[in-house]
């Protein structure tokens, strides 16, 4: 037993000082062991084999020579499988994508739909008899292709409303001195984590275990309770070390085709996607088109704003990639519509990928805010200065924090923003045109119920267990500041526990919420403990336990509109010849709350921005419209900026405080790629004097351009 002491670190804490990840040696070191790395005795493997059809029916599997193979244990599909429940709301309140609910029925209804599992004692065994596998199909005509005006695009509500709309649109437009009408298209994009998505499923005296690579394993847990018809208290699952997951690791094929093959083997099963896999499994980014409509004062000022954004969905599950929710927040006018529409197509099932709405809508409303600049012949921070909303301009609320303005100024001050001249395809560098541009960022700032179980152990160290998931963000070092200055002493006393959903319910890492859940409740349970571990009590060998819920904290707090806010600047050179774009040099200033980590936080902020330059100028999936599949589904033929098309780029940020917030803090996930990518593609306008307004800006597109006429502008 010992007496409990506060060990109080020096006045400025822990949080906002720079610290090395807690877990950094073991990655290193290859200690830290990610989800196809832990070891089972007895483990089999299974493979999943996908459709080699876009829409149809399986009428046939020959599972009997297949089943003769060397190693083979068993081959699972539609008339074999375990039957699951997919009639439920799951705990992100939406339905459960039909996806990952595999082998219920004969319909394929996207190339690379999951038909069977073939299991066997080695993944090469079941690798080689799964791609022997014969399926026969029956075939029907399918469609793939997102247009503007697809005869079959509906409105739909996602995670807002599908349509807001506010005064006379029409009016507007036409008493308007200047008016943008431009459609702007992003293309399908693709996660592309280090990691690939991999579970290993058993049974474990009558209660399922399953070790993920998930973002959270509460949300696992919950969904295969309810899909599997089990008490939640009979499945725990555990993710430790994640490899990336930027919104696609939630529940998907390969962990109920594990559970479904554990429950037939009566023995551990694991299966991990391959890279191509992922590129029909995991989700991705719709392709947007996206129809932006301003109208403005002569001094720049809105009097109409409409932003249309079309993505698609599946068959089998809507999905909405929310574009034009940015418009919501980020500018005001008289007249003010916004919209969000799908279009069902025979495509896999899109999902969340970071900044989801967010980045393909900054894209077209921050490109269309350039082009009204110029027309107004107003600077383009100028412009996005005078347009400050304020208040919300959708809900009405009042901003707990809104400090953009300030992003602005600092930026354009240490980006030399003074210096340049308006006029487009003015600079050169020998070969190369040189410009530059600016765009705006926002991104909800968040919080979802959590709980937490802070101990105070007898040797006078904490522990802290909390189902939280570390994406590769720093979240555990985070949340060891975070716990240290809670319970005022030093981070090396403290310990934190995260990744298993026996800790409780805890929020997912998605959303910029991750860190300012689990803060929430770290704090909460902290002092709590403190009020326990009064000078001199004792601590029996066991420790002093406490459980936190903020889930009525939550509910107490004062309604407003929370986001974090940013500015984006690029300079970018272009050879007209080549078609070449490089960004030489980026600036991100952001108002992200309070900054637990400046080392990781400056990290995620970067990693954003190099996101967004992917986004410029690299990243585009492409589909076969004869086959609906993709071209060259794999990091060979779908491009991601590499280290050679990164030049100098940082991230900083400003104060920015919510006195109503007892946190603080924000999250910088997702607010570094918003906007990035309208930065980009405005610095390559003023480089050359042509408006691209799709997406990536490829050496082709740059080639095909129109030249820009007399009055110094021109569209690709």
């Amino acid at each position: 037993m010992t007496t409990a002491t506060t060990g109080r670190t020096t006045a400025k804490g822990a949080v906002g000082t720079a610290h090395t990840r807690v877990e950094g040696r073991d990655k290193v070191t290859g200690a830290a062991r990610y989800a196809g790395e832990v070891p089972f005795a007895d483990l089999a493997h299974g493979w999943l084999a996908l459709s080699t059809v876009t829409r149809g029916r399986v009428r046939s599997i020959d599972t009997d020579a297949v089943l003769g193979m060397p190693g083979v244990l068993a081959v699972l599909h539609h008339g074999n499988a375990p039957r699951v429940d997919t009639d439920y709301i799951g705990l992100l309140g939406i339905p459960p994508d039909p996806t990952a609910a595999v082998f219920q029925d004969d319909r394929v209804p996207h190339a690379g739909w999951p038909v069977a599992l073939v299991v066997a004692e080695t993944p090469e065994q079941a690798r080689e008899a799964a791609e022997a596998l014969v399926v026969t199909y029956d075939e029907e005509p399918h469609d793939t292709a997102l247009t503007s005006d697809h005869p079959g695009a509906y409105p739909a509500d996602g995670h807002m409303p599908a349509e807001t709309e506010k005064g006379d649109l029409a009016a507007s437009l036409a008493a308007s001195a200047f008016v943008v009408d431009e459609e702007y298209t992003t293309p399908e994009e693709h996660h592309s984590m280090m990691e690939p998505h991999a579970a290993t499923a058993l049974w474990d005296g009558g209660r399922l275990e399953v070790i993920d690579s998930n973002q959270g394993a509460t949300w696992v847990q919950t969904e295969l309770a309810k899909m599997f018809s089990l008490d939640e208290s009979a499945v725990r699952v555990r993710s430790e070390h994640i490899g990336g997951g930027f919104g696609s690791k939630g529940l998907r094929a390969h962990q109920v085709s594990a559970v479904m093959a554990a429950t037939v083997l009566h023995r551990p099963v694991r299966v991990v996607m391959t890279r191509r896999q992922m590129f029909s499994l995991a989700g991705y980014r719709s392709p947007t088109a996206q129809r932006v409509r301003l109208g403005a004062d002569a001094d720049g000022r809105l009097r109409a704003l409409d932003h249309r954004s079309l993505n698609q969905t599946s068959t089998v599950y809507e999905f909405v990639e929310p574009g034009a929710g940015v418009a919501r927040v980020m500018y005001d006018a008289d007249a003010h519509r916004t919209a969000n529409h799908v279009v069902r197509l025979d495509v896999p099932s899109p999902t969340f990928m970071r900044a989801p709405g967010e980045a393909p809508g900054s894209f077209a409303i921050e490109a269309a805010l350039d082009e009204l600049a110029e027309r107004c012949g107003v600077d383009p921070i100028e412009l996005r200065l005078r347009n400050e909303p304020e208040a919300g301009p959708v809900s009405g609320l009042p901003f707990s924090s809104r400090n953009l303005a300030a992003c602005f100024r600092e930026g354009a001050r240490r980006f030399g923003w003074a210096e340049r001249d308006p006029r487009p395809g003015i600079r050169r560098d020998g070969r190369w045109l040189l410009g530059t541009g600016t765009a705006a960022a926002s991104f909800g700032a968040g919080a979802g119920p959590s709980t937490a179980l802070l101990t105070a152990e007898a040797d006078g160290t904490f522990t802290v267990r909390i189902a939280a998931a570390d994406l590769g963000t720093g979240a555990r070092t985070a949340l060891t500041l975070v716990a240290a200055d809670a319970l005022e002493v030093t981070p090396e006393r403290v310990r934190v526990r995260i990744g298993d959903s026996d800790f409780g319910p805890a929020m997912i890492a998605g959303g910029s919420m991750g860190t300012r859940s689990w803060a929430w409740a770290i704090t909460e349970a902290a002092r709590d403990l403190r009020e326990r571990l009064a000078l001199g009590t004792t601590v029996p060998p066991e420790g002093i336990t406490v459980r936190s819920d903020t889930t009525a904290a939550l509910g107490a707090l004062a309604q407003k509109e929370r986001h974090s806010f940013g500015a984006q600047f690029a300079e970018v050179a272009v050879d007209t010849a080549t078609g070449e774009v490089r960004v030489r040099r980026m600036l991100g200033i952001f108002a992200a709350g309070r900054i637990v980590n400046p080392l990781t936080a400056r990290n995620q902020l970067v990693g954003g921005m190099i996101w967004g330059i992917s986004m410029a100028l690299h990243e585009e999936a492409v589909r076969d419209r004869a086959t609906g599949g993709l071209y060259a589904p794999d990091l060979a033929g779908y491009h991601v900026a590499t280290h050679a098309d990164v030049g100098d780029i940082h991230a900083d940020w400003v104060d920015d405080h919510d006195p109503d917030d007892p946190v603080g803090i924000k999250g910088v996930g997702e607010i570094g790629i918003v906007g990035a990518a309208a930065a980009v593609a405005n610095a390559v306008w003023h480089a050359t004097g042509v408006r691209h307004r799709s997406l990536p800006i490829r050496p082709d597109r740059v080639l095909s351009a129109t030249a820009p006429t007399a009055g110094g502008g021109a569209d690709a």
